[in-house]
This record gives C-alpha cells, sequence and structure tokens, in this order.
C-alpha cells in the first residue's frame, strides 16, 4: 500500500498504471495506496464486478479498471475504455495482461506476485515517455 501511495505523488492527468500479478498478490492494496496518494478519501475496493470504479481524490480522479471478467479485447470498446484512457485522470488496470496488446503505449506496468516464502515482489517496466518517468519515479521508492 505504502509503495502505491508514494507513486501517487508523481502520477499526472491522463497517466496510466496497468497491474499484473498473481490472484491475491495485492493488486487491490496498491491501488488502495495508490488512492489515499491521489486524495481519495472512499474505500477503494476491488471493482471485480463492475468492471470499473470512479474516484474522486484532491489531487486527481482515479479510474480503478479491472478486466478480469472481459473475455475479448471487442469489450473494453463496449465500455469505452480508450476515450476513459483520456478523460483527465489517471487510469490504474487490474488484470491488463489479458490485453497486452490493447494497453496504451504510454504506461508504467507494475508486477506484483509472491514467492514461496509469502513475500511480494514489485517489479516496474515503463513503456514511452512518461511510462519511463514512473518507472524512474517507482525505483526511487524504497521497497
Amino acid at each position: 500500500m505504502r509503495v502505491g501511495k508514494e507513486l501517487a505523488a508523481y502520477a499526472q492527468s491522463d497517466d496510466c498504471v496497468v497491474l499484473n500479478g498473481d490472484l491475491g498478490a495485492g493488486k487491490t492494496q496498491f491501488a488502495k495506496g495508490f488512492a489515499q496518494g491521489l486524495g481519495v478519501d472512499d474505500d477503494v475496493t476491488s471493482p471485480t464486478f463492475n468492471i470499473l470504479l470512479e474516484y474522486v481524490g484532491d489531487e486527481l480522479p482515479l479510474l480503478h479498471f479491472d478486466l478480469y471478467r472481459l473475455e475479448t479485447a471487442d469489450e473494453l470498446t463496449d465500455i469505452d475504455f480508450f476515450g476513459l484512457l483520456e478523460s483527465g485522470g489517471v487510469s490504474l488496470i487490474e488484470w491488463g495482461e489479458k490485453f497486452a496488446d490493447a494497453m496504451p503505449d504510454e504506461r508504467l506496468d507494475i508486477k506484483i506476485n509472491v514467492d514461496q516464502d509469502g513475500a511480494r515482489i514489485i517489479t516496474a517496466d515503463g513503456y514511452g515517455a512518461r511510462g519511463q518517468k514512473l518507472e524512474l519515479a517507482f525505483k526511487s521508492i524504497e521497497l
């Protein structure tokens, strides 16, 4: 949660962060911290049954997507996914790896896995100029 909160300090309008990793690894906990960092007071929950939950923070709106239940990339168009990515908020996308080819060119991919001892391993890869800046910010955070 702390890592997400610290990373949010670097977020800008229309940034995209894609959260990947094992089921139960902590993607929603990361999202809770990220939301706190944006000044969101609401309780952030997994949007599993909603596909998208939107939160208003002191800094920027947060669009929290969960693509787990979607079957095809065509469904991204049905929910206006691409329009929402450019709506002025920060998009946090869980299970984005299902549609890796459809993810924005400018993004930060965060991967959260759990090792055999139960420790979380968090890595980041930035794509495009904004994604690379966010990756540098992530690497400045003490894990």
